[in-house]
């Protein structure tokens, strides 16, 4: 496993982003990890976040695109300390653009927050984790309502490598053959698993033999045949 991603999972467990334990996902599935890019509050947790995403999208998509778009309310912060790093990083500029959940209709009136997307733009979507594709259903119409917008790919945090909503596939790749465009993780739950099995981080063993138990009769539930 690469460097980058070892530190990042350590990062993620650091930051109490990633927890094992006993939770309900917003796709109503009972899991026993859990990943919430909201723990990540302070500014030193935010650049190095930022830093990984934009490393992440540089290597899997190229420079060749004009908006990071982070669906609302968790991709608002995403998208913009992104956009942030890959000008620091990679010296280019890069709009930031996210969603309302209520459309404004007085001031900066509309849908969206941030830049505003134009025909001929090229985006790149930015979530936390993707459970079961259920978010882009919501995401996609709106930035293709915006014109003649080329979504180039989406790029999330974690890969939970468990089924889409209508196959047997992770979500991820349901994503891709279903909207067209590609799909990639900073890391994925496998190599969470194999780097956290019986490890200590910080004095404590997160993944025991009873989480990583837990964690396999939850993927012969949900977890995906191809990824």
């Amino acid at each position: 496993m690469e460097d980058y991603k070892k530190e990042f999972i350590e990062f993620m467990v650091g930051c109490n982003a990633l927890k094992f334990g006993d939770f309900t996902l917003k796709s109503g599935r009972k899991s026993p990890f859990f990943m919430n890019a909201g723990a990540y509050v302070t500014g030193k947790q935010l650049k190095s976040l930022g830093e990984y995403y934009a490393k992440a999208i540089h290597d899997n998509f190229g420079d060749d695109f004009d908006v990071i778009f982070g669906p609302a309310y968790k991709g608002i912060p995403l998208s913009v300390i992104t956009a942030e790093a890959y000008y620091n990083l990679y010296g280019k500029e890069v709009r930031y653009c996210s969603n309302r959940k209520e459309i404004k209709d007085h001031g900066d009136t509309g849908i969206l927050l941030g830049s505003k997307i134009n025909d001929g733009d090229r985006v790149v979507i930015i979530e936390d984790v993707t459970t079961s594709g259920k978010s882009i259903q919501e995401t996609f119409p709106i930035i293709k309502a915006q014109g003649d917008v080329k979504i180039l790919g989406l790029i999330v945090s974690l890969n939970r490598m468990e089924k889409g909503l209508n196959s047997d596939k992770t979500a991820l790749l349901e994503i891709k053959e279903t909207y067209g465009f590609d799909t990639a993780a900073i890391v994925n739950m496998q190599e969470v698993r194999e780097y956290l099995y019986n490890r200590e981080v910080n004095g404590k063993v997160l993944i025991d033999d009873e989480i990583n138990n837990a964690i396999n009769e939850y993927y012969k539930l949900y977890g995906a045949s191809q990824s």
